[in-house]
């Protein structure tokens, strides 16, 4: 039975959430599909460009991803915070980056002077907007449509291109949370596709080593495509470490950076080589203070999905477009 949305994504219970999206009949994504002999490689990176863009446009900041052959892992959070202090001009710049937007709002934005009333449905619609701007649901509608047409336009064909809008499962935890971003930078080298963090493209992790997001290719060819209309705001980096400082407010994850990384280092070594052994004598210092034994750190990094499927929900119900 499908459950109501507003079940499945709520601010109140955590803004993290890990989200998946897969291919119709898990047919190829992205990489080389040996039964066609075509390479779609190339698709990789418009998954990742069109993240990058729609997080500095959405109030939602990117945590992890990873791009594999024939689906996608994002790890969200919700910051529905970061619209609070816009202006309502700035509000309507980010969603009109994306779509035209009604005539009213056309008219505003060339200069016009509205009538009281119009304004009043100037300012009603940028309510609107400022919520779904936050919105998960609006976010990912923004992401698989575009790839779906240009996939679809790829491969000269029709129909259903994504099993189903996507799937989302709340992290209420910081155990959640650490271990769904391990499982998800950790996705390419469980398939065998890297031998290393460093090595496995299209990944958060390779980016939050060596950050190598080309900007201005995104922008020109999302440009190209049609699928945005203008960009004046800041790219928005992934969402950052704050190093375990606890005495001031903070917005980022709370952990260190190079603990991070360590975790990851580790826990992809046991997944590799299978050697737990490994995970007691190297035990990171995050999992030391999170009370996780290695034993279970194990468990939820390899078999994430399966461990928590009565929580990954499919979101089902249509959004009409804006």
């Amino acid at each position: 039975m499908t459950r109501p949305r507003k079940a499945l994504i709520s601010l109140a219970d955590t803004p993290y959430y890990h989200i998946t999206s897969r291919c119709v009949r898990r047919a190829y994504l992205c990489g080389v599909d040996h039964y066609s002999d075509r390479n779609y490689e190339h698709r990789r990176q418009w998954v990742v460009d069109r993240i990058r863009l729609l997080s500095s446009l959405f109030a939602i900041d990117v945590c992890a991803y990873a791009v594999m052959s024939n689906h996608y892992h994002l790890v969200l959070k919700l910051c529905p915070n970061q619209l609070d202090d816009m202006e309502d001009d700035q509000i309507i710049e980010r969603w009109c980056a994306l779509f035209k937007g009604p005539l009213l709002i056309q008219r505003h934005r060339d200069g016009e002077s509205l009538t009281s009333p119009e304004m009043a449905t100037v300012k009603d619609t940028v309510k609107i907007w400022r919520g779904k701007l936050s919105s998960i649901s609006w976010f990912m509608r923004c992401l698989n449509q575009p790839i779906a047409r240009q996939a679809n336009l790829e491969d000269q064909c029709t129909g259903k291109f994504w099993e189903c809008r996507f799937k989302s499962q709340a992290l209420k935890t910081e155990e959640a949370l650490l271990s769904c971003m391990v499982y998800v930078d950790l996705n390419p080298i469980r398939a065998g596709l890297a031998t290393s963090p460093e090595t496995s493209d299209h990944t958060s992790i390779q980016e939050r080593i060596e950050p190598v997001f080309n900007l201005k290719h995104a922008i020109k060819r999302q440009f190209e495509n049609g699928d945005l209309l203008d960009l004046k705001t800041p790219l928005k980096a992934l969402l950052h470490f704050e190093g375990g400082i606890v005495d001031k407010p903070h917005c980022g994850m709370l952990y260190n950076f190079q603990d991070y990384l360590e975790l990851v280092d580790c826990t992809g070594r046991v997944i590799r080589n299978n050697k737990r052994g490994f995970v007691d004598n190297e035990l990171p210092p995050i999992l030391t203070r999170l009370e996780i034994s290695p034993r279970q750190w194990v468990i939820n990094t390899t078999r994430f999905e399966t461990i928590h499927a009565g929580r990954f929900n499919r979101v089902v119900p249509n959004i009409d477009t804006g």
